[in-house]
């Protein structure tokens, strides 16, 4: 598939529709027929399945360019394409420039679940913003879809100004610390299910136990934090759970809880439910600090990075290499939560 990849990014470059166009951000475009829309934050993306072959087209929001092209697309490489994948260095095109834009392309190819998987990147940028178009497919076919969306792409940097304006003089106005907790209230979860330690044909075995453990940031600054184990080794079901307030600033998060508790419950034949309570235990309030940053992927879902010096009582111990930072991730769960409260359970919102 790479060899082929390069040849249609230059054909693309002129290519052009005409047929009722989308409107995303500073961008209008054709949108691909029968594919499925999907909004997030600060993206919108186009996905399709047929069978066993898959494909995804992503528009990201404008932002202040770096530099020059090639640092632009670099960035952009790093964080929405190589983040977390083993895949080969970029195979890139030379830059183009027309009516003020100069554009440059790269891709490259990784593996998923034994498949290869192409991801193309294209980058424009005017010196002064940037905005990047992201294609991840399993076959060839897809990439026409591509080449079509990219042909008909119309850029219009002319309202960013103003709004960049505007939002100045917001940021010189607003004192309030909770500004961009916005940037990641909602569900954020790691739902892991237990397994037997043994693979069959490769595949792991799992039993009926699991752990599941989330973050709810609320818009108003407040948060839950629920961790349920039920484990087929451990003889009691664990659930502690926290609540508190957070404040966001730049690329630290941090977390002041307010109330917690923890205890044990025992099981029943089923992993879906609730024995009688046991015993509630001594548990640790903790304030804490964090570096974090959001991994963006539109096919699999965004993730929340949570970088700590040291253990936490909520997150756990280390789960990432033994000489680097605590490090815990989220994946941010548009669906309801899993975790479900023992009977009668109240948990005691923040104050």
């Amino acid at each position: 598939m790479k060899s082929i990849i390069l040849p249609i990014l230059f054909a693309m470059l002129t290519a052009n529709l005409f047929a009722q166009k989308q409107t995303f951000d500073i961008v209008s475009y054709n949108a691909p027929t029968d594919w499925t829309l999907n909004q997030g934050n600060d993206y919108i993306s186009y996905s399709r399945i047929d069978g066993a072959s898959w494909a995804q087209i992503a528009i990201y929001q404008h932002r202040n360019c770096e530099g020059d092209i090639q640092t632009d697309f670099d960035k952009d490489w790093n964080e929405l394409v190589a983040s977390n994948k083993t895949i080969s260095s970029p195979e890139k095109t030379e830059p183009k420039t027309a009516e003020g834009w100069t554009v440059m392309s790269g891709s490259g190819v990784w593996q998923y679940n034994g498949a290869n998987v192409a991801s193309i990147l294209t980058v424009y940028s005017n010196n002064s913003i940037c905005i990047a178009v992201l294609c991840n497919a399993t076959a060839q076919p897809y990439l026409k879809n591509y080449k079509e969306l990219i042909g008909s792409l119309d850029l219009d940097a002319s309202s960013v100004s103003e709004t960049n304006n505007q939002t100045n003089t917001e940021t010189e106005t607003n004192s309030n610390p909770n500004t961009n907790n916005t940037t990641i209230s909602g569900l954020w979860t790691n739902y892991i299910l237990e397994t037997t330690g043994y693979n069959v044909g490769g595949r792991p075995q799992y039993t009926a136990g699991y752990l599941r453990k989330e973050y709810q940031f609320n818009a108003d600054g407040t948060y839950t934090f629920r961790n349920k184990q039920w484990l087929t080794k451990a003889p009691d079901i664990t659930f502690l759970y926290e609540t508190g307030t957070y404040s966001v600033n730049g690329n630290q998060l941090t977390i002041t809880p307010k109330n917690g508790k923890s205890g044990f419950w025992a099981k029943t034949n089923s992993s879906k439910e609730w024995g009688r309570m046991k015993k509630y235990a001594d548990y640790k309030l903790e304030k804490t600090t964090y570096t974090f940053e959001i991994s963006i992927d539109p096919t699999y879902g965004n993730t929340i990075i949570l970088k700590a010096g040291n253990p936490t009582t909520r997150d756990g111990g280390q789960f990432n290499a033994p000489n680097e930072h605590y490090e815990f991730r989220y994946s941010f769960r548009k669906e309801e939560s899993l975790i479900d409260n023992p009977p009668g359970f109240k948990i005691n919102a923040a104050n």
